[in-house]
Order: structure tokens, then C-alpha cells, then sequence
């Protein structure tokens, strides 16, 4: 199946020049969407993992999914504010802006191997901030899983120390 037709294309989002790619209408259809998760879940299953970490918003339309198919634990990673225990925090850089993410600081133990997962890999920054946090808490990133990637943006360049895995790649 090619996935890649139920991706929408949106220009000048959430900026002018930036194009947002819409996972909805993958979302929407249940065989896309299955064959998709299906995909998603075997990828992962080449990695030796404990828990898998996503990001808000659209990560954790994957993340919980791939660890409940998988029988591991899922770890989220969201905006200040959102979480209710104590957090540790990172800033980074996108490539429309500036962001700051936040895990629970009991999420991940020391030694714990993590398997990150997200939607899009666009220039990485938002994966590469998540990755220094699970090392920041002692555990090994043992890679990384994206349903699309936009290769123009050379994510790999940033992420060069992990082994990434993605199911589209956007050239």
C-alpha cells in the first residue's frame, strides 16, 4: 500500500514557507492506518528495547500503540506544564522556532534501553533533544523509529550516533 498518498500536504503552516504534513487522512482510513501500525511495530521489532518514548502531540498516536502491540512500557514526552509529577526539561531549536519538552524524571530508569518513535523526522532537533534526555537519566537510546522522514532537512546529520529507521523518506 502507498501510504505516502493519505500524507496531506499543507503550505504555509503553522508558518509561511513551512509545509506541515498531515497524517489525518492516514488516520482516517482503517486500513491505512492498520498497515501502517502493522509496519510501525515490525521496524520496531528489530531493536532490543525496555520502553519507547514519543513526543506530543502527533508521537503519541504511534508510540502507545507500537509498545502495547510489543508488550513494553510507553514513556511521554510533552510541553511545560503537562505533566503532573516532578520533570526534567530541554530546549532546542525547529526549523519554524523554538520549543521546550519535559519527561517525568522516574520515567526511565539508568540502563534502561529506550527505542524513540515519532511521526515525522523533519530536521531532527525534536528526536535529538528527546535522545539527550533518556541519556541525561542513564539510559541507552537504541534507536529511532519515524513514519516519515524529510531527508531534505538532513536529520540523519544531528542523529549520526543512532541508528534511525523510517517507513517514508521525503527527498
Amino acid at each position: 500500500m502507498n501510504l505516502r498518498k493519505y500524507i496531506r500536504d499543507i503550505p504555509d503552516f503553522p508558518k509561511k514557507g513551512i509545509v506541515f504534513y498531515d497524517i489525518t487522512p492516514m488516520l482516517k482510513d482503517p486500513l491505512a492506518s492498520k498497515e501502517c501500525f502493522d509496519i510501525l511495530v515490525e521496524e520496531a521489532k528489530k531493536y532490543d528495547f525496555d520502553l519507547i518514548v514519543s513526543p506530543e502531540s502527533r508521537g503519541f498516536l504511534f508510540g502507545p500503540i507500537i509498545a502495547n502491540r510489543l508488550g513494553k512500557g510507553f514513556i511521554p514526552v510533552r510541553k511545560p506544564g503537562k505533566l503532573p509529577y516532578e520533570t526534567i526539561s530541554i530546549s532546542y531549536e525547529l526549523e519554524y522556532g523554538h520549543e521546550t519538552l519535559e519527561m517525568h524524571k522516574d520515567a526511565i530508569d539508568k540502563g534502561d534501553k529506550v527505542l524513540i518513535i515519532d511521526d515525522i523526522l523533519a530536521t531532527g532537533g525534536t528526536v535529538e533533544a528527546i535522545a539527550k534526555q533518556i541519556e541525561t537519566l542513564g539510559a541507552e537510546v537504541v534507536g529511532i523509529v519515524s513514519f516519515m522522514e524529510l531527508s531534505f532537512l538532513h536529520p540523519r546529520k544531528k542523529l549520526s550516533k543512532y541508528k534511525v529507521s523510517s517507513i517514508i523518506v521525503e527527498e
